[in-house]
């Protein structure tokens, strides 16, 4: 078994709580209250800024030009697709670019990417990928578990029809196979029995602090 569906089936607990929490039920339904979604966008889009910089980090990282390539494409992903999506749903509530970028962090925001941050400066590439891979892959897992039949199923009025296209769209599907074929790979070079438990350990925090992101937001609409 590849490295990445051994991490997610030692974490089982820890994975399924972060993409069958209860925000993203609400984002499948349509029943997320909009404030849960409107704190969720701005806080992700400077949770994004900050991952940009692990991906930068992952490319410093790299000991081959092939994985320096892959971190660059993962930088541009988010910088050039992803946070340009934040910008356009926070546009419709008026917010612009300076607006979000003026808010300041969420506890939760900080506690993630700091973390993450932190773990890419400590270890190694393969760390940090294992560390990151929760978000991408994550993300892909719940396009497809949202949208099983195609955004038209959603019907033309779903509140979040946008927000969930763009993760189960082709584009973010095929993102994300790259990014496990790569997180696979580098396991398949680095990662040794005797470091799976630390790895397997990363992985499940990585789910736990996604998982309280969504939190973050659910908590906001309830005041």
């Amino acid at each position: 078994m590849a490295l990445f569906e051994r991490l997610k089936q030692a974490a089982s607990a820890d994975w399924n709580a972060y993409v069958d929490h209860a925000f993203v039920r609400g984002l499948g339904d349509g029943t997320l209250p909009q404030a849960a979604f409107r704190q969720y966008l701005v806080q992700d889009y400077l949770f994004l800024i900050q991952f940009a910089r692990a991906h930068a980090l992952a490319a410093y990282k790299a000991r081959t030009l092939a994985d320096m390539r892959a971190a660059k494409d993962g930088l541009a992903a988010i910088v050039d697709v992803e946070m340009q999506l934040h910008l356009r749903l926070c546009e419709r509530w008026g917010l612009s670019a300076a607006d979000v970028e003026a808010t300041a962090e969420h506890p939760a925001t900080v506690a993630y990417t700091r973390w993450v941050l932190d773990i890419g400066m400590s270890g190694d590439l393969l760390d940090l990928q294992v560390a990151l891979s929760p978000c991408t892959l994550g993300y892909a897992e719940i396009g497809r578990r949202l949208a099983p039949q195609g955004l038209d199923a959603l019907g033309a009025t779903h509140p979040y029809r946008e927000w969930i296209g763009e993760y189960a769209g082709a584009e973010f599907q095929q993102l994300g196979g790259i990014t496990q074929a790569w997180l696979d790979d580098l396991g398949r070079r680095y990662a040794s029995e005797s470091r799976f438990d630390e790895l397997v350990a990363i992985f499940a925090k990585a789910a736990r602090l996604e998982a309280d992101f969504w939190q973050m937001g659910l908590d906001a609409a309830r005041g």
